[in-house]
């Protein structure tokens, strides 16, 4: 490994940092944090506002509106018994947090593009117009409809030229969590951000009436350091892994209410992962997928669902506890955001020689990472322009140090008059600390010494084997 990949951004973060400019960069952090939180919680006041189980009903049987976190849903006018709405393909300034923007690609000025929302036995009318330089077309993932309407190109249809809008019309016949996405020049398309939910609700609901309903969609892009435009060729090492497009701390927070029925819809266009997405304090269960509802005799609990990649999972749970729970994907690579890899692990390491000799041409060099990495996204130092390496945020107890594909539920006794930029406030006594000796010792745990008497200890038992063992070396000599 030469020096320059040694140090070069992206393999500092795994194995060495210069740390520089303590309190300007500190100050810029919690700056970019607060940012952050505020743009988050204040999109997710906007959606509060639109909160389903109040105004926004929008299917037969009572049926909530989805919830789009950091989203939009596309308005949809009847015209003569068809419902019209209108897609346009285009590329899209994307914030994936404050500090961090890229140039996608998206529909209607976003990515993922407006949800679509319908009702079972709807016929739609989709325009979709090509604002890119190349061709696309639209794939409605899960419809069962005429073959001509599959969007995809040379089998059934010819690509949608730049320029040009061409009409999709069906009838949606089947209840379900389906999704949209191009299907020309995919690898391109889809990695830059081009991609949607579909929700068709049943017109006679089964189970229970849910009293929120949100639509996250997953997916990962490769975003170089300081680069502008995700790569679109990456096949397998993604760095910005996304709930809607965004990334912790810019992915707004789920509000919902203690004893409510909660549904979340989970989309997976990642161009190659799958990802397991993990709920904190409760359980559920996977009530249907993109090929439609699960009989409840074959529902199960689960905390972890799957989402494969090409694939939607719907999950229903009734939260019991109040309070700020984490949702994340529990791939660990894809809770942190531009993380370097491929080099040598330091955990353990002693690197004072190799830091000596750095510091001959970068005085305040130092390699992090030797005790772990814990941390690392709260140090100070600079970090380059557009980027968030191993970035988490600040927290109400500490910093946060998950990013990427994570986001909170926030669980309220009255959510919709809660403010969800506001933390939960723990009653007293019910937050972890650190453990009372005198307790310790009643419950007859004894905790471990401090690591310089642990080494002392293992010193002095050295020197005394040593010296046991050194009559039977001059017994052995003398014979």
């Amino acid at each position: 490994m030469d020096r320059r990949d040694f140090i070069r951004y992206t393999g500092l973060a795994a194995s060495a940092v210069v740390a520089t400019r303590v309190d300007r960069a500190q100050a810029q952090r919690a700056a970019a944090d607060a940012a952050a939180a505020t743009e988050a919680q204040a999109e997710a006041a906007a959606a509060a506002e639109r909160a389903p189980g109040r105004a926004l009903t929008v299917a037969p049987g009572g049926q909530p509106a989805v919830i789009t976190p950091n989203g939009a849903t596309l308005p949809l006018r009847l015209v003569n018994g068809v419902k019209v709405g209108h897609l346009v393909a285009e590329p899209v300034d994307h914030e994936f947090a404050p500090g961090l923007r890229a140039e996608c690609w998206g529909y209607n000025g976003r990515t993922p593009g407006p949800t679509i929302e319908a009702v079972e036995g709807d016929r739609l009318r989709l325009y979709v117009s090509n604002r890119l330089a190349e061709g696309t077309t639209v794939h409605w993932h899960g419809i069962v409809l005429p073959n001509g309407m599959d969007g995809v190109a040379g089998l059934t249809q010819p690509p949608i030229p730049p320029g040009e809008t061409f009409m999709y019309e069906f009838t949606v016949r089947h209840p379900g969590t389906y999704m949209y996405h191009p299907h020309y020049d995919e690898m391109t398309q889809i990695a830059l951000g081009m991609e949607g939910m579909l929700i068709v609700h049943p017109r006679r609901p089964r189970g229970p009436r849910v009293d929120r309903d949100f639509a996250l969609m997953t997916h990962e892009f490769r975003l170089d350091v300081g680069a502008r435009r995700p790569d679109p060729t990456e096949m397998k090492d993604f760095n910005v892994l996304t709930f809607n497009s965004r990334v912790f701390p810019g992915t707004a927070p789920l509000l919902v209410g203690r004893g409510e029925r909660v549904r979340i819809r989970f989309g997976n266009l990642s161009p190659m992962d799958h990802h397991p997405v993990h709920l904190h304090g409760l359980w559920f269960h996977t009530t249907a997928t993109d090929g439609g509802y699960i009989p409840e005799s074959a529902q199960r609990p689960d905390t972890t669902v799957l989402v494969p990649t090409g694939s939607t999972r719907v999950i229903e749970f009734v939260p019991e506890e109040l309070g700020d729970w984490a949702m994340h994907c529990h791939m660990t690579h894809h809770v942190m955001t531009q993380m370097g890899h491929g080099t040598p692990p330091v955990t353990g390491a002693d690197m004072q020689r190799v830091d000596r000799r750095m510091r001959r041409v970068m005085p305040e060099y130092m390699t992090m990472g030797t005790r772990g990495m814990g941390g690392m996204g709260e140090m100070e130092m600079p970090i380059p322009p557009n980027s968030l390496p191993m970035r988490g945020a600040h927290g109400p107890a500490s910093y946060v140090d998950m990013g990427g594909m994570f986001t909170v539920l926030k669980v309220r006794e009255q959510p919709d008059g809660a403010d969800p930029r506001a933390w939960f406030q723990h009653p007293a006594g019910t937050v972890a600390g650190p453990a009372d000796a005198a307790q310790m010792r009643a419950d007859g745990v004894t905790a471990p010494a401090p690591a310089r008497a642990r080494r002392a200890s293992a010193d002095e038992h050295t020197a005394v084997t040593r010296e046991r063992e050194a009559p039977s070396d001059r017994q052995s000599t003398e014979r």
